[in-house]
Formats: structure tokens, sequence, C-alpha cells
């Protein structure tokens, strides 16, 4: 969606155009599940979360500054909505075992969710900084200056934690008997 696009729909919502605002939910409801997905390892957690991230936009959105990047801000709602549930977390918390793609052909789908589920388990294990960058940048595909902008931090300071982070999830991989 361009900018232009997305402020003209932030601005109808802004004015109680309710279709405008459906019109948000429905261009980022797949972002914003996914990040709570990679964030959470859960998909029944995620759906929640995704529901509540939309209800606090809907609420938020007659203080939202259109002058500021949507993305931006309701990454960042996301963002502290994953933080606190995985906070409210027992450690012992199993991972979502049906990570599995829906389209998968038979005869590859074990594979494919073991190393989906290995990829999510050495994800979970990564800092939250580290998860949000590699999310971002990989799951979401969001690029340098867009990933900048929802963290807040200059686009060198980006490309020097996503190098970090990919180091260190290729370590916690390698822990779990992935070679690269």
């Amino acid at each position: 969606m361009s900018a232009i696009d997305e402020n003209g729909l932030v601005l109808r919502s802004q004015a109680g155009d309710t279709r405008a605002f459906a019109d948000l939910v429905a261009a980022y409801e797949r972002v914003i599940f996914t990040l709570a997905l990679r964030m959470t390892g859960d998909r029944e957690e995620s759906r929640d979360i995704a529901q509540i991230v939309f209800l606090k936009v809907y609420r938020g959105l007659p203080g939202f500054d259109p002058k500021r990047r949507f993305f931006s801000w309701i990454y960042r709602i996301a963002v502290n909505e994953c933080i606190d549930r995985l906070r409210s977390r027992r450690p012992a918390d199993p991972l979502d075992e049906r990570m599995e793609d829906p389209d998968a052909s038979p005869e590859g789908e074990t594979m494919r969710r073991e190393m989906a589920e290995t990829v999510q388990s050495a994800l979970l294990d990564l800092g939250e900084d580290d998860r949000q960058v590699l999310v971002l940048r990989h799951w979401l595909d969001r690029s340098y200056a867009e990933i900048s902008d929802a963290l807040g931090v200059p686009e060198s300071t980006v490309k020097s934690r996503l190098f970090e982070a990919r180091q260190r999830l290729g370590r916690a991989l390698n822990r779990r008997g992935v070679n690269q």
C-alpha cells in the first residue's frame, strides 16, 4: 500500500469511516499476525494479539498524528503487545506444534514442519531486539529504512543489529543440528 493510500485511509478512519478502517485492517492483518507468530511461536495467541492490536489502533486513531508513518505506529503497538504476552507467559510454555505450511505436499510436510519448529525455537531463544529485526526483515520483508523508522534507530544500527542477529540465529540453529 502506498503512503498516499495509507494516509487517506487513516484520515478517513479518523473521521469515522468504518470502511476505511476495515481496509487498514485488511492491509495489515497478515503483517501483524506474522509478527506476533514469529515473536510468540503460538498461532492462537497470535490471533488474539492481532485482535487486541487492531482494537488498540481503533481506540487510538483519534490521537494518531497522520504525519507519522502508520506502519511504525501499528508495529510498535503490536511489538508491545507481544512483549507483554511473552513476559506473562510461563517459561515452560510449549511452542505451537501446528507451524506447518498449509500448502505442504504430503511427502515433505514432516520435514518442513520439523524445520519450521526448529527455526521458531531458535528464534524464540534470541533476545527481543534480535527477534524484532529478523522478523521485520525476513518474515515481513521490510526495507532497512522501514525498519529504521519502526524501531526509531538509524539505518546503520539496523544493519549492524541485523548482522549480529543473523549470527546469533545461526549459532542457535547450529546448536540444534542445522548446518547452514
